[in-house]
Order: structure tokens, then C-alpha cells, then sequence
């Protein structure tokens, strides 16, 4: 191997800038815990981002997000997995739990008393998930449990609690138990609940590839079973947000060709275009044109068209929403 190569190579290790195991694992351990200050400061922080959500301030969301302790737990939990210690996994879990409803008996009583009740942008964005929110909270994951691995720890665990976006959907959750709108409430906890796991996983394998010592059980069968769980809720966590980022492809994929077609064969000799509908789940387009009447050869030789823009079998309605004298 070239020097070059070696040397290009030699960039990407990480082991010697490894932190010290002990410290590591105390410095985790440290951020499970919800009593107190880490409690209180939970609370605050769920009352400035429900407060975000509230007015679609998304300065304030990330404020929020900034001063959020729900990392520790979630860490601790990838961290127990994986060097086999079931205390400190059970210990996490637990608190990571209880801290989860706090924050959403909270958000849920702050929805309940505040005068504004309509979802804005910012809560909408929280209740559908898909496969993209399983790759950012992969790779946040990621990145959080290398930074805190690393004696060069930077500024990366601020930008992870940003990027993986764990209190909105708690909030968001928390408005949908407020408003009894429970698909808002599903989709909210889902996105919550896939932040989760994929942070803790990323946690998990990152600490096996950094060779962490593993607390030998007597039990391999408990090992074996914890590991069979953990590849059980990664998958059932998973296939759902595939399926939900395959329609999201397929409906930006249908609006991008609807407007293409539009722009390309709307124009009417004649007439001009009052607005338009596209309507991906019934894949059907409405255009409602203004001007002189529309003859069925127009209309039909427009409907041809659509096959040409990846539409055959979406139903075009065509309109005239006022006419010419």
C-alpha cells in the first residue's frame, strides 16, 4: 500500500482519540438519571418546546431542544446492550420511561389550557415519520456516541439533540392526548419512539466496534435473548417507516409530474388557469380555467397527454370556473 493511501487511510481512525472506557461509561451514566435538576430542567424544556409548537417558532423548538437531557437515557440503554450490563440497561429504560411521561403529561397539560389550538406547520411535520427520520437519528446516534467516545468532544452532542428532534414529537404527542386527536398523537410517539431506538442502536454498535469491555454473563441465554430483542424491535421499528417513506417518494414523485404536466400542456388557447388541485391519494388533478368554453376535443387531448408524464390512470377534471359571453 502506497504511503499516499496509508496515510489517507490513517484520517478515519478514531481508537487513538478514544476517551477512557471508565470515563465513558460515567460520563452516560450520569445523564440517566431524572431527579432534581435533570427533571426540572426536563420540564422547562418540554414547556419552551410545546410553547415553539404552539406559536410555529422554530427558534424556540430548537432553544428547546438545546436544553433537553433525553439523550442520557437513551444512550445508556445502546450502552448497557451492548457490554452486556442488563442493570444499567434496565436502569435507563426505566428512567428514560419516566421521563417520557413526564414530558408528555406535561406537553398534554400545556395543550390543554392554552388558548391556541390550531396545528400549525411545526406539529404537523411531527406526525409523519418515515424512513429519512430513521436515517437521521442513525447517523445523530452516531455521531453522539462518537463525540462522547472521544477525548475531542466538540460541539456535537448540542447539534445531535437538534438533528434527531426527540421533544417535538414527545410535545406533539402531548397535543394529540390535549386535543383527543389520536392519529396525531400515533404518528407523534411513532417518530419518538424511532429516534429512540436508532439512537440507541447506533449507540449499541458503535460501542462493539470500538471493542468496550463486555461484562461477561454466566447467562448466555439471557444474552442471546436480549440480543434477539433488540434485532426485534429494530426490525418492527423499521418496516413501517419504509412503507411510510416509499408513499412519501411516491407522492413527491406524483406532484413533481402533476406540475410538470400542468406547466407543460395546462395552457389553453383562451383561457387562463384559475387554480389547480392535485390530490396524490386519489390520483386525481382538478384544473378550473377562466375564459372561453372548453370543447371535449381539448379536454380529451389533454387526457391523452397525461401518460407521458408518468399519470396514466390519474383522473384530470377539467372545469370552467367562469366563462365568456
Amino acid at each position: 500500500m502506497s504511503p499516499f493511501i496509508q496515510k489517507f487511510i490513517d484520517n478515519f481512525k478514531i481508537f487513538d482519540e478514544r476517551e477512557d472506557y471508565e470515563a465513558v461509561v460515567t460520563a452516560i451514566e450520569k445523564g440517566i438519571y431524572f431527579k432534581g435538576t435533570n427533571l426540572w430542567v426536563l420540564i422547562f424544556a418540554i414547556f419552551i418546546a410545546s410553547l415553539g409548537l404552539n406559536v410555529n417558532s422554530t427558534a424556540v423548538i430548537i432553544g428547546a431542544m438545546l436544553i433537553s437531557p433525553l439523550m442520557g437515557p437513551i444512550m445508556g440503554i445502546g450502552l448497557g446492550l451492548a457490554i452486556s450490563d442488563f442493570n444499567l440497561t434496565r436502569l435507563a429504560i426505566r428512567n428514560f420511561a419516566f421521563a417520557s411521561f413526564v414530558g408528555l403529561i406535561t406537553s398534554s397539560i400545556y395543550f390543554g389550557i392554552t388558548p391556541l389550538n390550531d396545528a400549525h406547520s411545526e406539529l404537523l411535520a411531527r406526525t409523519a415519520p418515515n424512513f429519512y427520520d430513521v436515517l437521521i437519528a442513525f447517523f445523530g446516534g452516531l455521531a453522539g456516541i462518537i463525540a462522547t467516545s472521544s477525548k475531542l468532544k466538540g460541539n456535537v452532542i448540542p447539534g445531535v439533540a437538534i438533528a434527531t428532534a426527540l421533544m417535538p414529537p414527545l410535545c406533539t404527542g402531548g397535543y394529540g392526548l390535549a386535543t383527543g386527536n389520536w392519529a396525531f398523537m400515533a404518528g407523534a410517539l411513532y417518530l419518538f419512539f424511532i429516534n429512540t431506538v436508532f439512537i440507541a442502536l447506533a449507540t449499541f454498535l458503535t460501542v462493539k466496534v470500538m471493542n468496550f469491555p463486555v461484562h461477561h454473563s454466566t447467562d448466555n441465554k439471557r444474552d442471546l435473548r436480549a440480543q434477539r430483542i433488540v434485532s426485534l424491535v429494530v426490525l418492527l421499528t423499521l418496516i413501517p417507516s419504509i412503507y411510510l417513506g416509499y408513499e412519501m417518494v411516491q407522492k413527491e414523485r406524483f406532484v413533481r409530474n402533476a406540475n410538470k404536466f400542468i406547466d407543460e400542456e395546462g395552457n389553453i388557447e383562451g383561457d387562463y388557469l384559475l387554480s389547480k388541485t392535485i390530490e396524490p391519494k386519489k390520483r386525481e388533478i382538478e384544473l378550473i380555467y377562466g375564459g372561453n368554453p372548453i370543447s371535449s376535443f381539448q379536454s380529451e387531448r389533454m387526457k391523452e397527454r397525461l401518460k407521458y408524464y408518468g399519470l396514466k390512470d390519474v383522473k384530470l377534471n377539467i372545469r370552467l370556473g367562469f366563462g365568456v359571453s
